[in-house]
């Protein structure tokens, strides 16, 4: 298997001045990108102080400079917009001004290192009142403005900045710049735009991140091989989506190697997520940035923490101790991630910086203003020339961090010494029957399947074009919009084919979090070019759908880029009739099922896949590593998004061989790869994060913490007014005790593991040698409220050994919803039902044709055994797994199936199976 090949990026680096978006091009450095240029957005008020800060301009309005005011300072006062950090240090940020878009201007096209800019003017001295006013801006870094022009001299790399327009248009996470978001961001209802929202009382306005589009639209006139771009983005997703719209539609690749850089491994820091959550000022300080503290608006800082070197092991301690005396900090308050300081760049690596910036201290004024937050005001920063040896380390003393965490390092070094993890016996009693109530049948689920299946004979392209058009259709007909669409999966019979589909596929959405997706190809086992399978929420509220789609590099898990989110997830009360009432709506609060994208083993910051080492050449030898780096990108999103509980998963694995349907090798080594994807699935689930279950973490259905402290709309959440609990995956304290060991109590039986299985397809995407997929993922899940069982209601002859040849698991999700004032709740339960079937069980027509057992039949009796259900009941099923080499029929519910062909079909223990099909159900 032949890895993608990757190139160096020709980057261009948004700056603020900040440490973070310094820190962030050191990164693109490290891993092999050039910096082409850097861009800067800043606000009006900087145009009325001075015409030129050692700039010169363009005809499009952007200033350019290789060489700006080389030795005096460059005194304007007015903030030159943070692209890295959001409301007051990098962060992240919402709305107002200072976020991905505000600094943005078209940049000038430099004349290069020799042409003509001027470089050793005075610049002009603004008014007094001008320079201590405006710069307070809630959105963006305001402070420290007057360096920046420094920075093209003091690095040798083209500066373009310009100024900023329209306001902050949209307060949510999300960006869209289509059309003008409802406030809460996306949910079930159609967001109206602004031209349609006249009752919201204002004019449609141009959002301010749309200043970043001719800024680098200037910077790649002027540069035309720029094709990235670089933000300092850690946690905030309100900056990250905002780069990461404009990024895409100028075909420019988005770089944020921060992005979760606080939670990733570590060297010598057993768990990040716990230990020090200041890591990054360590591997700041080993880069030899210098990053200064320039203004404090937080109650553990003053201004006596002001010019303290942050990027320092004095500095991080004084910060650190002063936001814990309050109480144990917020994730990414010690690193200013909610704005609680801001920071100013004057020195790194010689590498970078071949000058340093100077501010003698009798030219640095403290301006206070209301509520405790002070900032300095800098007059006549200057350049200074750098000794020999001053400031090493460059890309040499930028940390990465390992690919793999401990859990998964550990899972796959279990995989390669072929260590068994025993999987534990499951129950066949029901220690309670519970009451299921009322099934929804399939026609009334407010959670439908909707197939799509191209007909023959036609082109890929018009195939394509036909079943998304079929789509719009049905969503009209249901007056649905396409947020409507939690998941897809998408089934072809060439993979070569799937460029040409994305392309035509990714027309059905305009807004931010599309589907999760499933892409795979079956090969001549598929009766078409292409199927398409989705699921579809026909009842949604505003603000109960909610997605994460992180199309930037990074090094946490793949990005996305395209048509498909990492993940999507929806509240189980959603699913039953009547309105949820306003709290529950929240995305902050209730049980979730998350849909996640499949996971391929790319490996994040460069997104190509593990190469065999040079002494094993193979795929065989990095299977392994593959399994493992997928599942932590399945982990690492689910942590994300909350996520507790897995109820199920498939491993595909590509074709090994032609002849796998007739016993050969190829089917030997399925076994193999079978048992590996079920060791690594018992691997995870068998030890336990270190992370303790009462700390306090961001969700990302949640608000930021820039949003908490600044954005109105979530400054409800202010710190200390909720408590939020990050548990563990898995977390067995939200399961209820359905079930009870068959045989005395051993280790491996006091950890259920949810049933995982193998499926053999063609060829996946990228040619990865695995794609992990989960059915659902539960959130938000409070103790005792999921229900696992495995359940064997009928009892046939023909299985291997002494195993039954039928296994029916269910995984049963408890919620509750208020109907009203004063009236009762109502409790709402979705049910998962997975039913597997050996090849040991079949029954054969006069024709010969092998059919497999009536899976739905088998759904209903089992659902039956657990409580009251009618005769009518019809479980809805969600996909059918079935080995077609074997000329297996399909069955069951609807006009067209949900069905994904196999070549082979396997247990985690390397049993070849007919058929798996998963259902699903809502009683209340």
């Amino acid at each position: 298997m032949a890895p993608t090949q990757t190139h160096g990026l020709n980057v261009i680096a948004l700056i603020s001045g900040g440490k973070d978006s310094f820190f962030s091009l050191l990164h693109c450095r490290a891993n092999g990108h050039q910096i082409v240029a850097l861009a800067n957005l800043h606000p009006e008020t900087l145009e009325k102080l001075g015409p030129c800060d050692g700039t010169s301009h363009l005809p499009d309005g952007t200033r350019s400079a290789t060489r700006p005011a080389a030795s005096t300072a460059a005194v304007l006062s007015d903030p030159a917009l943070a692209l890295d950090s959001v409301p007051s240090g990098d962060n992240d940020g919402p709305p107002p001004r200072r976020g991905i878009g505000k600094d943005d201007h078209e940049p000038a096209s430099l004349p290069g290192p020799q042409g003509g800019v001027p470089g050793n003017e005075m610049l002009p001295e603004a008014d007094e009142d001008d320079r201590d006013q405006d710069l307070n801006s809630f959105m963006y870094q305001t402070v420290g403005h007057e360096v920046i022009p420094l920075y093209a001299e003091a690095t040798g790399i083209p500066l373009y900045r310009r100024v900023i327009t329209g306001s902050a248009t949209q307060h949510g996470k999300d960006y869209s710049h289509h059309r003008d978001f409802v406030e809460g961001g996306s949910g079930g209802k159609a967001e109206e735009p602004a031209s349609f929202g006249s009752g919201r009382g204002r004019e449609a306005e141009v959002d301010e991140t749309e200043s970043m589009v001719p800024l680098l639209e200037a910077i790649k006139r002027a540069h035309p091989e720029a094709n990235a771009i670089c933000a300092g983005a850690i946690l905030s997703t309100y900056q990250r989506t905002r780069v990461e719209s404009v990024a895409t539609r100028l075909g420019l690749t988005p770089l944020a190697y921060l992005w979760k850089f606080p939670v990733l491994p570590t060297p010598g820091v057993p768990d990040p997520i716990t230990g020090s959550d200041a890591q990054l000022l360590d591997d700041m300080a080993a880069a030899c940035v210098e990053a200064r503290i320039i203004k404090v608006a937080s109650g553990g800082l003053d201004d006596s923490f002001l010019w303290t070197n942050v990027a320092s092991a004095v500095g991080k301690g004084r910060v650190a101790r002063a936001m814990r005396r309050f109480g144990a900090a917020e994730t990414g308050a010690v690193i200013g991630e909610g704005g609680e300081f801001e920071t100013l760049v004057l020195d790194g690596p010689a590498s970078l910086f071949k000058k340093r910036i100077v501010v003698a201290e009798k030219d640095r004024r403290p301006i206070k203003e209301g509520g405790g937050s002070v900032w300095l005001s800098l007059r006549n920063a200057r350049l200074e020339e750098k000794e020999d040896g001053d400031s090493e380390g460059g890309a040499r003393g930028v940390r990465i961090p390992e690919l793999l965490d401990a859990k998964f390092a550990e899972v796959m070094e279990l995989l390669s010494l072929g260590t068994d993890v025993s999987q534990p016996a499951w129950v066949t009693e029901v220690e309670q029957r519970p009451r299921l109530g009322k099934l929804k049948t399939p026609a009334a689920g407010r959670l439908q399947q909707w197939s799509f299946i191209s007909s023959e004979p036609t082109s890929v392209e018009e195939a394509t074009t036909s079943i998304v058009e079929q789509i719009r259709q049905r969503l009209r007909r249901k007056s649905l919009p396409t947020s409507a669409i939690l998941t897809a999966t998408v089934v072809l019979r060439r993979m070569a084919d799937f460029p040409t589909i994305n392309s035509i596929y990714g027309t059905l959405f305009d807004e931010p979090n599309p589907p999760s997706r499933v892409t795979i190809s079956c090969g001549d086992t598929a009766d078409t070019n292409i199927a398409v399978h989705l699921t579809v929420h026909t009842a949604l509220e505003p603000g109960q759908r909610q997605g994460l789609h992180v199309q930037s590099r990074s090094y946490w898990a793949p990005a996305n880029i395209g048509p498909y989110s990492q993940a999507i997830s929806v509240p189980v009360a959603s699913l039953g009739s009547g309105r949820s009432n306003v709290a529950f709506s929240s995305s902050s609060s209730g049980v979730k099922l998350v849909s996640i994208a499949g996971q391929i083993p790319l490996i994040p910051s460069s997104m190509a896949l593990p190469s065999a080492t040079p002494e094993k050449k193979g795929e065989e030898d990095t299977l392994p590593l593959q399994l493992s780096l997928s599942l932590q990108h399945l982990w690492r999103i689910g942590t994300e998004l909350g996520v507790q509980w897995w109820t199920s998963a498939v491993a595909y694995f590509p074709s090994t061989s032609p002849s796998v349907a007739h016993g050969t090798k190829g089917e030997d080594q399925m076994a193999v790869q079978a048992r590996l994807a079920g060791r690594a699935w018992s691997a995870a689930y068998a030890s336990k994060d270190s992370r303790d279950e009462d700390e306090d973490e961001e969700d990302e259905s949640g608000p930021d913490l820039w949003d908490k402290k600044y954005n109105p709309q979530y400054m409800t959440f202010a710190s200390g007014s909720e408590e939020k609990t990050q548990h563990s995956l898995p977390d067995r304290s939200v399961l209820a005790g359905f079930a009870k060991p068959s045989a005395e109590p051993t280790p491996s039986r006091t950890l259920p593991v949810p049933p995982v299985f193998a499926a053999e397809v063609d060829e996946l995407p990228r040619s990865a040698g695995v794609e992990w997929h989960a059915h659902l993922g539960i959130a938000g899940a409070v103790e005792g409220s999921v229900a696992v069982l495995e359940d064997i209601p009928v009892s046939h002859e023909g299985g291997e050994g002494d195993e039954p040849a039928v296994k029916v698991w269910h995984v049963i999700v408890e919620s509750t919803r208020e109907e009203g004032d004063g009236a009762e709740p109502v409790v709402v339960r979705f049910v998962q039902t997975i039913v597997a079937e050996t090849l040991g069980l079949h029954s054969h027509s006069n024709a010969g044709d092998i059919k497999p057992v009536n899976h739905g039949e088998i759904a209903k009796k089992a659902l039956a055994r657990l409580g009251e259900v009618g005769d009518d009941a019809e479980p809805a099923l969600v996909v059918r797994y079935v080995d077609a080499t074997r000329g297996l029929e399909t069955g069951g519910v609807g006009p067209v199936l949900p069905v994904v062909p196999c070549r082979s079909l396997w247990d985690g223990e390397g049993r070849r199976l007919a058929a798996v099909s998963v259902y699903q159900s809502v009683f209340e």
